[in-house]
């Protein structure tokens, strides 16, 4: 199975939708996308990322599945009461660069999470109801968690389009590829319409180790820019 992973285009978070700069993007990802054979198309409950994903949908002729597990992270303070609060108002980006800084003692380790900084964070709601989501949703498609990796169950060779957000993406790259989210959210950032690619390839009874495919395609966009541009001239 091929998992595509695209990033919402550019937001008005106020109105929780797509700027016209972000609709033009959306565009451009579904011209990216257009010769991928799709079979399913998903998307987090938002309208950022409902409304980026419907171009794609439209384009291969198919509905928009909502995950609501792949809605957007919140981040802040667990115990507004404690006197040791956790800072930067418990942004995890910037918490993320402090922790793996601060001190060595979490660089490469799989104890971030017994940091002061995540432990105590929303954001580690989240990560656990994105992580037991997204592999109940993988159980779909034949894949079923086990000692870190993926046991096939069912061969699967769809292609399937997900549409959704830098933080809940983060949380979905962190725990299928078994990296430190820390890691994820400093070393692999990607940017508004990009798409990324994860496949799971294997024969039914054997482990998968999910591989990224593509990670941060942003060639569209700029493709669809020069288009536009000399279209214009």
């Amino acid at each position: 199975m091929r998992l595509i992973f695209v990033r919402h285009g550019e937001p008005d978070y106020d109105k929780d939708c797509l700027t016209e700069n972000g609709k033009k993007q959306a565009i451009s990802a579904a011209m990216r996308l257009k010769d991928e054979n799709i079979k399913s198309i998903f998307s987090s409950p938002m309208g950022r990322a409902k409304e980026t994903a419907s171009y794609t949908a439209k384009s291969h002729g198919l509905d928009v599945n909502i995950l609501d597990f792949m809605h957007e992270i919140d981040w802040g303070d667990k115990d507004s009461e404690t006197a040791d609060k956790v800072p930067y108002d418990g942004h995890p980006w910037t918490l993320a660069y402090r922790v793996l800084t601060d001190t060595a003692d979490y660089v490469g380790s799989s104890k971030w999470d017994e940091h002061h900084f995540f432990k105590d964070n929303i954001c580690m709601d989240y990560y656990k109801k994105v992580s037991e989501g997204f592999d109940e949703f993988l159980k779909d498609f034949g894949l079923v968690r086990k000692n870190g990796l993926y046991e096939c169950r069912e061969e699967n060779d769809d292609t399937i389009a997900l549409f959704a957000h830098g933080g809940s993406g983060a949380i979905m790259y962190s725990h299928v590829l078994s990296l430190p989210f820390p890691f994820v959210l400093t070393s692999m950032p990607y940017g508004v319409c990009s798409v990324s690619i994860i496949e799971f390839s294997g024969r039914e009874g054997e482990l998968v180790i999910p591989r990224l495919e593509l990670f941060n395609d942003m060639g569209h966009i700029e493709c669809f820019r020069q288009e536009k541009l000399h279209f214009e001239k």
